[in-house]
């Protein structure tokens, strides 16, 4: 062999070592590699975004026949602990923080539900048919009718659908605007 160059060396070796070059392994990624990376986030995320907001609609339609299904109990329960009184509007049915309910402050939901705004919906009931006289003073005339819906925050992005209940207890919905009595009922 005699200074000669061995058999088995790369050709890109004995080409740095012949003119005094290194062979120096690369680090960290090339710009390319990072493009196609940012690419294929970005297509997941499109993949993803619509149905996480599908998601949130969904639930927040629950939770606004839940809120729903909790005024007609909470009218129900007024009716029955205020019989003078009857149905009554949404914000006399919050409140009562000590314990202790009373006809403007029943404590019979949370407060953030009688605020009327929860979870993209703003909610509203009101009563009629009678609530003459003075309520709670057993003078009273009693109401004996009461209306509720849930509307969505934004149409679109916080609900599709618009929800509507009376003393029936039924809940109904429509897809295009204010529900009513007249509206299909939930399944």
């Amino acid at each position: 062999m005699n200074g000669a160059e061995p058999e088995s060396e790369i050709p890109a070796v004995r080409h740095a070592r012949c003119y005094g070059g290194s062979m120096k392994k690369k680090n960290g990624f090339s710009l390319i590699e990072l493009l196609i990376v940012v690419a294929i986030i970005l297509i997941i995320a499109a993949i993803a975004i619509p149905n996480l907001l599908r998601s949130r609609m969904a639930a927040n339609e629950a939770s606004a026949v839940g809120s729903l299904r909790t005024v007609n109990t909470a009218e129900v329960t007024y009716s029955s602990t205020y019989p003078d009184c009857g149905f009554t509007a949404l914000t006399n049915l919050g409140g009562a923080g000590s314990g202790v309910g009373t006809t403007t402050a029943a404590g019979l939901i949370d407060n953030v539900l009688s605020g009327g705004t929860k979870s993209g919906y703003s909610f509203g009931a009101s009563a009629s048919g009678g609530g003459s006289g003075t309520c709670g003073d057993g003078t009273g005339t009693p109401n004996t009718t009461y209306v509720s819906g849930g509307v969505p925050t934004t149409p679109g992005q916080t609900g599709q659908r618009y929800f509507y209940s009376d003393q029936s207890g039924v809940i109904r919905y429509n897809q295009t605007g204010a529900a009513t009595n007249a509206s299909p009922s939930l399944q």
